[in-house]
């Protein structure tokens, strides 16, 4: 294992498939000379130029239509919409577009398109600028949905949306670029699909999307040391498809559930996650206690730091989840 930056290794994941296939192209604001707006892949104009690194003006309908002709055509495009907030101005090529052309055509054409994105708060970025709307792509059928929430997967999921022959938005969390973690030598690839157990435990699940999963790792390993609590530390990975099997098994084993993601509490893919393992043949009849939820609170995101750290999900918030389904 080697120690990355979470923005380092997206940079590398590109970079490996650029050299990879010659087909495998990176469209979208700002991703030329001066590396993407958070600086990330700088390097990348560099070495492989401007016909596979393309600057385009600031429309993001044109950067989604531009990579959907592009994979129709034989090419595997990365487009990038700089923030997720941005992607309604693309809603028509996303939602009627990109996600049903192949089954328009009866599987005749195959659409390998990653589309990557951020979500997240935490900058203090205000209301257009901090969302977390990935639950929005999953309601759609035709896009498969990825939410990285370690370094390693922000490499190994990428290269398996890059290679995947269906559309795949990769969704970032804009505060983890900076944050060191580690990644495997070599090359590897993360199969789309699949969840992974961070850690395992017997008193509670919590399912942890993105970036919770290391607010929930963090919590896990202190209730662990201070109380003797075992928290058993779920993390989806992949939202479309998801791997319920995972997730249901987790919950038959320790009887209670807390769900951890920076989306909005209502309608969030929280909710999708709990129909899964409510549902005949899920985990219901395994619950010992409610199940809770720690979203983002159903408002904008404020400008104001005070208020946006109140609005969003904290390790504070979860452990205060933790304990009310504990009982104590």
């Amino acid at each position: 294992m080697r120690e990355v930056t979470y923005g380092e290794a997206v940079r590398e994941a590109l970079a490996e498939e650029m050299r990879r296939d010659k087909m495998v192209a990176l469209i979208g604001e700002d991703v030329g000379p001066y590396g993407g707006n958070f600086g990330i892949l700088k390097g990348l104009w560099e070495e492989f130029g401007e016909e596979r690194v393309r600057d385009t003006p600031i429309s993001e309908v044109a950067i989604v239509g531009a990579g959907l002709g592009a994979a129709l055509t034989g090419m595997r495009p990365v487009v990038e919409i700089m923030f997720c907030d941005f992607m309604g101005v693309a809603g028509d090529q996303l939602l009627n577009q990109v996600a049903k052309i192949r089954y328009m055509f009866g599987g005749q054409v195959e659409v390998p398109l990653t589309i990557r994105t951020t979500l997240g708060g935490g900058r203090s970025s205000a209301a257009q600028h901090s969302q977390s709307l990935h639950a929005i792509i999953c309601h759609v059928p035709g896009i498969k949905v990825v939410v990285p929430g370690t370094h390693e997967d922000a490499k190994g999921l990428l290269k398996a949306a890059i290679r995947d022959n269906n559309p795949v938005m990769v969704f970032e969390h804009k505060m983890m670029y900076n944050k060191k973690g580690f990644i495997p030598e070599g090359e590897y690839v993360t199969p789309l699909g699949q969840a992974a157990v961070r850690r395992e435990g017997k008193d509670l699940t919590i399912v942890a999307i993105s970036s919770m999963v290391y607010e929930s790792m963090a919590l896990a390993e202190e209730l662990s040391a201070k109380e003797g609590i075992e928290i058993e530390v779920v993390d989806p990975r992949t939202l479309v498809p998801l791997d319920e099997e995972t997730i249901i098994n987790s919950v038959r084993k320790t009887g209670r559930l807390v769900v951890a993601d920076e989306g909005h509490e209502t309608c969030g893919f929280a909710a999708e996650i709990i129909r899964r393992v409510v549902k005949v043949g899920g985990a219901f009849d395994y619950l010992d206690a409610p199940i809770e939820v720690v979203g983002t609170r159903d408002v904008p995101l404020p400008f104001s730091p005070p208020l946006e750290n109140y609005v969003i999900p904290s390790k504070a918030r979860i452990e205060e989840a933790v304990r009310k389904v504990l009982g104590y």
